[in-house]
């Protein structure tokens, strides 16, 4: 069911998302070094997964629906960069132990709170010593914005939250704040936004 929701959502030609990689992963590009191991988590039409191929990572972009890893290859092409694709279902996916240098999750908020736990839980374990998440979200005051995200508060992000989910990692960088986004039809109009970035030790 929720397969075939992502899929409407990403059928027709234009990017639902756009195809600008989102601000937040590109104001952390110092973070980037040409060969890290990215998996780009629900990756959609694949915006983030190629920009991080574009800046030298080796990347696996994953996601639930085939209409929009289609247009992922289709903007990878485009773009002249080669991106490893894989249609997963997160919640049962193998991913592995320290696998990656990178692991870029925006806007993930699909998940319901047990969904969630797990693939926080498999985040911390699928990084390698060192390796680095990126995550991007909307806290509950987007309900009143209303620009995009899920209208489940439950589904939505708080600092303390992530604190406790991702305890025991290094904490580089966690902000709350309200911004206006542009990313295609999806993300649109002022937001209210929290961005993470934590190391593994």
């Amino acid at each position: 069911m929720a397969m075939n929701m992502w899929d409407e959502r990403y059928a027709g030609e234009e990017y639902h998302f756009g195809t600008e990689p989102n601000a937040f992963l590109l104001s952390q590009r110092n973070l980037f070094k040409p060969g890290m191991n990215c998996l780009a988590l629900a990756d959609g039409e694949g915006r983030n997964g190629v920009w991080l191929a574009e800046q030298g990572l080796h990347v696996l972009s994953v996601d639930s629906s085939r209409v929009a890893l289609a247009k992922a290859k289709k903007l990878a092409e485009l773009r002249g960069v080669g991106v490893e694709f894989e249609l997963v279902d997160l919640a049962g996916w193998p991913w592995g132990e320290n696998q990656f240098d990178v692991i870029a999750a925006i806007f993930i908020q699909f998940a319901t709170p047990a969904v969630r736990g797990h693939i926080f839980e498999r985040i911390r374990h699928s990084l390698k010593p060192g390796g680095l998440l990126l995550l991007q979200g909307y806290t509950p005051r987007q309900l009143e914005f209303k620009t995009g995200g899920p209208s489940q508060v439950e589904h939505l992000y708080t600092g303390p939250m992530l604190c406790d989910a991702f305890a025991g990692m290094d904490i580089l960088h966690l902000q709350e704040y309200d911004e206006v986004i542009k990313e295609g039809a999806g993300h649109s109009g002022m937001s209210a936004l929290i961005d993470l970035v934590v190391r593994k030790p």
